[in-house]
């Protein structure tokens, strides 16, 4: 060991600060001087103080491949993971829309006011309105904007207005397939969904789609149920004023509303001047158009969509009729969509209405007559060429009276039903008890409470109204009048069975209640609707050819599929001459009998009034040939729905057929038919149809002498014309006094007489050969006019003498 002194070691962990590093080892390659190991690199002193914070390139550059790919794998995954839900529940509901024959609104049902349109269906002037409002470069662009989202977020970030930075297709998103929750987890779902969409649909489904699910105010969802509701035109009629302002409306529905924010006019114009502005700047609309435009203002009021008045109603027959008729099933029409055009006529429907309250409602006086709150009416009206319902009445109000009084089969048609069985005697040549052709010229008994002969039941005396007995009596004179002895025993006559079978062949339902196998279905128990009696009495005016009435002209499904309807069979029901032999009839009850209030219609008419049990309701159903209406005025207590008796209604001592129901009748059929050529009836008769058939015993009812003795003769053939020449031989002059000899049934023009009492003035018949009675009416069903003093017109010859 040396004893030089040996330097001092430094401590263990710490360097020496004024170390002098080794030199280096020329013989060790890797010794490079820096005492570390490491060869020709210095080490690179460490950052410190703020530099630290800063990150280095390197981790720039690697945060940002991370990102990225971050980025692209959570496109890439929310493209993969998100799907296109099914459509929201509000955006699938549609209202139902209900049109008038002639296409005018009828109403609207559905919690939603929408009727989706194909795109094919909205102008173009209302289409690029739309897209200058809310996406000028719609076509053009990919689903979503990102700049624009970019620039919305800042504008209303700045303060400069709330945006939603939206393209139509992310809008369409959000209304068919979301909810309008402002969330961060809908918009992405937006984002991705419309991306999704753009690649699957094309530009102009997704333009149809957003143009149907948009909101517009006024409740209208869709631009179709804007344009109704804004303007009362569709969504094809749109020109490129009014195209703008719905477009502007999309910016804020309800503030826009010029009608209902007038002072927000100014704001709206600016808006509707932006979207047309738009429209020239993308070559949509021409400049020197665009200047002369003026701001479209919408109407106050359009139509009413809701179920208030008659609309209620209709709907719901209109429904019943669809669903019955296998066309809708009941839970496609819940979830709305279709397009209905009914056979109702606008301008019908409307005088229907103003009839019943002219001739009724306005009669009422409910707070001093408790018996006026019993009144409720109910009518049909077709057209009995083509089956084809045009008007209805049901009641004064839909949301007051919700029972539908055309359909309701509850109330006894009264003596409307009796034409039915003259009609099966003339149908099936039945005979009397003594073996007589039963006719319109044929005599019975009319004493009231007379047992029926021939029924092996239990004995059966119906009363006349008012206990009338008229002894010998025609059925012609009887039908007039109304006798209830001579048409119950012409029941039994017949067989009650034939006459229900004629029935059912006229058109009541088969199943219709109380038509017993007795003679009381003569006197009108059956409880049938009122527009099952317009369809049997139709079935009359046209010669006995019967065809199921119509109700439905058209149904389209989601604006383009048309639906198929049933075709309409026509059948001859019965025979044209037992038919016309009723209408024959019938018309001396217009003329001269129950029913003289029915010539306010001013054509030539036919029709039988009834009368229910304890005066419950009220009949008239009457016919010209174009026009069959049944109108019913029925008692019933608004709190417990009861039937209740009319007694004393409108100040009346009892309701009658030949009264309000009548009157309705009068003045609706006159109103419809306005401006509608006259048009006499154009029949042929039963053979023999008015020759005597007086009782094989007892006095005849027919002796051809008129009140000065005179004998007419009566040459009836089985066709009565609208015309043609006159035959000398069969030359009319009847007049009041009960004189004259009577026409022939094939003669030219006739007068029939008129009477001093019911029967009122005469008038002319175009239709020459008209047998009809020309003595007084009656108030109503066998109640005779005590004032009827005229001549009786029968079969050609007139046989004088007060009326009974």
């Amino acid at each position: 060991m040396s004893d030089d002194p040996q330097p001092k070691q430094p401590s263990p962990g710490r360097a020496r600060r004024d170390a002098t590093p080794p030199s280096p080892d020329p013989a060790d390659p890797a010794d490079t001087g820096t005492g570390t190991g490491t060869a020709g690199k210095a080490k690179r002193p460490r950052r410190t103080g703020w530099r630290r914070l800063v990150p280095t390139w390197r981790m720039t550059l690697g945060g940002l491949v991370v990102a990225v790919v971050l980025v692209v794998g959570g496109l890439f995954l929310g493209y993969s993971l998100v799907r296109i839900p099914p459509a929201n529940a509000l955006a699938t509901k549609q209202s139902n829309v209900y049109l008038y024959a002639d296409g005018t609104v009828l109403a609207r049902e559905g919690k939603v006011n929408r009727e989706n349109v194909d795109l094919a269906k909205i102008s173009q002037d209302a289409q690029h309105a739309v897209l200058a409002a809310e996406d000028r470069d719609f076509y053009t662009e990919s689903a979503v904007d990102p700049q624009a989202m970019i620039r919305a977020a800042w504008n209303t970030a700045t303060g400069k207005g709330k945006q939603s930075g939206s393209t139509i297709t992310q809008q369409y998103v959000k209304n068919y397939y979301l909810a309008q929750e402002q969330t961060v987890t809908r918009k992405v779902k937006e984002f991705f969904i419309s991306i999704k969409l753009d690649h699957e649909k094309s530009k102009g489904d997704i333009l149809e789609g957003y143009l149907n699910t948009s909101f517009f105010g006024r409740n209208a969802y869709g631009i179709q149920a804007a344009a109704q509701a804004y303007y009362g035109i569709d969504a094809t009629d749109l020109d490129a004023a009014r195209g703008a302002y719905l477009a502007s409306l999309l910016n804020a529905p309800s503030e826009y509303d010029v009608v209902a924010h007038p002072q927000n006019r100014g704001a709206a114009e600016a808006r509707w001047n932006y979207v047309l502005d738009g429209m020239v700047a993308k070559g949509w609309l021409d400049a020197a158009d665009r200047a002369g435009m003026k701001f479209p203002m919408p109407k106050e009021s359009t139509a009413s969509t809701g179920m208030s008045g008659q609309r209620g109603y209709l709907v719901g027959i209109v429904n019943d009729y669809l669903t019955e008729h296998g066309i809708v099933g009941s839970d496609d029409l819940d979830r709305g969509g279709y397009r209905i055009t009914t056979t109702l006529q606008k301008k019908k429907q409307d005088a229907f209405v103003k009839a019943v309250d002219d001739q009724l409602m306005s009669q009422l006086d409910r707070k001093n007559r408790k018996v006026d709150t019993y009144v409720r009416a109910g009518g049909a009206s077709i057209d009995p060429k083509t089956g084809k319902i045009v008007a209805m009445y049901n009641g004064i109000d839909y949301v007051k009276q919700y029972t539908p009084n055309a359909t309701r089969r509850d109330f006894q048609v009264g003596s409307t039903f009796k034409p039915f069985v003259l009609t099966a005697a003339v149908e099936h040549g039945a005979d009397t008890q003594d073996g007589r052709p039963i006719t319109p010229n044929t005599v019975y008994e009319g004493t009231s409470e007379r047992p029926v002969q021939g029924w092996t039941g239990t004995v059966y005396a119906p009363e006349n109204e008012d206990h009338t007995d008229y002894g010998d009596i025609t059925v012609s004179e009887a039908t007039d009048k109304s006798v209830n002895a001579v048409y119950a025993q012409m029941a039994v006559d017949v067989g009650p069975t034939q006459v229900k079978k004629t029935a059912v062949a006229l058109g009541l339902p088969s199943d219709t209640p109380e038509m017993p196998d007795g003679p009381a279905i003569a006197l009108g128990t059956a409880t049938a609707s009122v527009l099952d009696m317009t369809e049997a009495y139709a079935t009359l005016a046209n010669h006995g050819r019967h065809g199921t009435y119509t109700m439905v002209e058209k149904v389209v499904k989601d604006g383009d599929e048309e639906l198929d309807l049933p075709a309409r069979h026509e059948k001859q029901a019965i025979s044209r001459e037992a038919a016309d032999t009723t209408t024959s009839v019938l018309r001396g009850v217009v003329q001269n009998g129950t029913a003289t209030a029915a010539r306010s219609a001013g054509r030539p008419a036919a029709g039988k009034t009834g009368t229910a049990e304890k005066d419950k309701a009220a009949w008239f159903a009457g016919y010209t040939p174009d026009l069959v209406t049944v109108v019913a005025v029925m008692g019933q207590d608004p709190v417990t729905a009861a039937q209740q008796p009319l007694y004393g209604a409108l100040g009346l001592p009892r309701m009658n057929g030949g009264g309000a129901p009548a009157e309705i009748w009068g003045q609706y059929t006159r109103d419809a038919l306005q401006g509608k050529p006259v048009r006499d009836f154009d029949l042929d008769l039963q053979s023999g149809a008015y020759a005597s058939q007086a009782p094989s015993t007892g006095p005849s009812a027919d002796t051809g002498t008129g009140a000065t003795g005179d004998t007419g003769s009566a040459t009836p053939s089985g066709r009565e014309t609208s015309g043609g020449s006159p035959d000398e031989n069969d030359d009319a002059t009847p007049s009041g006094d009960g004189t004259g000899t009577g026409p022939s049934a094939t003669g030219g023009p006739s007068t029939e007489p008129g009477a001093d009492g019911g029967g009122g003035a005469g008038e002319t018949d175009p239709g020459g050969g008209q047998p009809a009675t020309g003595g007084g009416g009656s108030t109503d069903d066998g109640n005779a006019d005590p004032s009827a003093t005229a001549g009786q017109l029968t079969g050609g010859q007139l046989t004088g003498g007060p009326r009974q």
